[in-house]
């Protein structure tokens, strides 16, 4: 069973990359249109959050399954992400639209960034 969950974890993350991709894109042109983040943007956003939270789920079983990353970094790029996302969608919900629409865009990249170190750091 092992073997299933690291290799789940490891296509997840590849899954989680393009998804926060795809955010950050539709973020990106929202921002360069002048448009607010709309609800499908913010579920997509939230939707992210969650599917991190399953994908740091299955680490934890490979983990406690015997499977180690290469280096520690790992584990904290995955906690990072987990508490990043919804930290700057509260925060950001107090802005004014075209601010948290900005805020969502760059955190999108930002974990997009945070995927790849960590693939990068656990393999």
């Amino acid at each position: 069973m092992l073997p299933t969950v690291e290799f789940i974890h490891a296509r997840f993350g590849i899954a989680l990359i393009v998804f926060a991709a795809v955010l950050g894109l539709l973020g990106g042109f929202q921002l360069l249109t002048r448009r607010a983040a709309g609800g499908g943007f913010r579920a997509g956003y939230l939707l992210l959050w969650g599917l991190t939270l399953v994908q740091g789920l299955a680490g934890i079983g490979a983990y406690i399954g015997g499977a180690r990353p290469r280096e520690i970094l790992h584990v904290v790029y995955g906690v990072f992400a987990v508490l990043f996302l919804p930290g700057v969608y509260f925060f950001a919900g107090r802005r004014a639209s075209d601010t948290e629409a900005t805020l969502l865009t760059l955190a999108c990249w930002t974990v997009c960034i945070a995927y790849g170190r960590g693939i990068m750091t656990g393999t």
